[in-house]
């Protein structure tokens, strides 16, 4: 069909519906006449030509249109005005460099609220100074919120950092409707969480940190594997199998225990419901000293992991700053209700030399403690363990041998104590 424009059917006639849909489906059609009918105004732009045409056109012929409009003045009629914005918003969608150009060019003359989105969907990463510039000036409310709304659109190709920036100090903007944008564009970004924990410790307009805490709640967190000392045979101690459960239900995610005996070593993905091979899974070793375990076991696990998909391996437990002050602050209880100026104890099991010592020295200091090295069962010590005197505390997170030997409350593993089941279930649970 080699439709040429004195043969549209005009506005409300019956037939022009159907001509326009046989016009689109047309291979062969001659776009010239079409664009210089409408630059001489010969052709009345409707919204039904437009988009038939738009579809039609190549990327020179585009920017050809596009320019058109842009000639176009304002209008102080309504009905023209919004149509104006109607044809814009067929004929600006074009992704191609010359329609992008034209859009750059007069948004730097007068920008305007209209082509701002438009110039985000080009997608170029060079249009990011400006659209940033214009999101922070001091300019109409409108035009600030267009800069943001062409972030939004063009979200994949900003740097990630810059951007992230950005939205966190806007999320604190005097502009209510700019700020809350700015919260619903951060919690569309790779790693929101700690974006907008960010933006929550900051003063807020009330309904803006609802909004924030809303996308926080609403946010999917990763699946959490725990690597732990298991027993003979693989066994999970009771406190490490609660720890997960409540972690499970505070995170409304899958959360599993891998012991490090039996043989149970095997990746199961499905066990964390299915989600490896799209999620990232965070591995965390709940493993209190850089033993061999740390060192050799956990890599290697990690490693099969990853052959099922992403993995982000954290550190093991005992190097976390705020575990090495939980345990410094149990001690200085525990020396506050003990009575004694002796140094306390931090019994441990036995660990080769090199880097385990460096670590012991390292967590001495600041226990203001004597680490001792203690066999897997108290009956074994060269002393009597009734015989210490003052303060001491076993490094096991859960119930073991040597915790079943101690006596009274000696005995009792850290995640039996309150101070670290508290803490390790917030760690844990505000993980992404």
């Amino acid at each position: 069909m080699k439709a040429q424009p004195w043969e549209l059917p005009p506005e409300g006639s019956s037939e022009r519906w159907p001509w326009l849909r046989r016009f689109k489906r047309s291979e062969a059609a001659e776009m010239t006449p079409w664009l210089e009918g409408l630059e001489r105004g010969s052709i009345p732009p409707a919204t039904d030509l437009i988009a038939v045409l738009v579809e039609k056109l190549d990327g020179e012929q585009s920017a050809r249109l596009l320019q058109w409009w842009l000639s176009q003045g304002e209008s102080n009629d309504p009905a023209v005005a919004a149509l104006r914005l109607e044809l814009l918003d067929l004929i600006g969608r074009r992704r191609d460099p010359a329609c992008a150009a034209l859009l750059r060019a007069a948004i730097a003359t007068r920008p305007s609220a209209a082509l701002l989105p438009l110039l985000g969907h080009q997608r170029d990463s060079q249009d990011y100074p400006r659209l940033e510039q214009l999101a922070r000036q001091a300019a109409p409310a409108p035009l600030r919120r267009a800069a943001l709304e062409a972030l939004a659109v063009g979200l994949s190709v900003w740097p990630e950092a810059a951007l992230q920036q950005l939205l966190i100090e806007l999320s604190t903007d005097l502009d209510g409707p700019l700020a809350s944008q700015a919260v619903d564009l951060l919690a569309r970004l790779p790693r929101a969480r700690p974006a907008l924990e960010t933006v929550l410790g900051r003063p807020l307009d009330p309904a803006v940190e609802a909004r924030a805490r809303r996308r926080m709640a609403a946010l999917p967190r990763l699946p959490l594997l725990l690597v732990v000392h298991g027993r003979a045979g693989g066994v999970i101690p009771e406190e490490l199998q609660a720890l997960a459960l409540e972690l499970e239900r505070r995170r409304r995610s899958p959360v599993r225990l891998q012991t490090l005996s039996g043989h149970t070593t095997a990746p199961d993905p499905a066990a964390l419901g299915g989600v490896r091979s799209s999620r990232t899974l965070t591995l965390v070793p709940l493993l209190l000293l850089p033993g061999t375990h740390v060192r050799q076991d956990i890599p290697a696990i990690a490693a099969a992991w990853r052959r099922c998909g992403p993995l982000r391996r954290l550190p093991f437990l005992g190097a976390w700053p705020g575990w090495q002050r939980a345990i410094a602050a149990e001690l200085a209880d525990l020396v506050a209700l003990n009575g004694r100026a002796t140094p306390p104890l931090l019994l441990h099991h036995p660990l080769q030399p090199g880097v385990a010592e460096r670590y012991l020295a390292h967590l001495g200091r600041i226990c203001s403690a004597t680490c001792r090295a203690a066999p897997y069962t108290a009956t074994d010590f060269e002393e009597p363990i009734l015989e210490i005197r003052g303060a001491a505390l076993p490094l096991a997170l859960a119930t073991n041998r040597l915790t079943e030997s101690l006596p009274g409350p000696l005995g009792t593993p850290l995640l039996q104590r309150p101070r670290f089941q508290a803490l390790l279930l917030d760690l844990l649970g505000a993980l992404p």
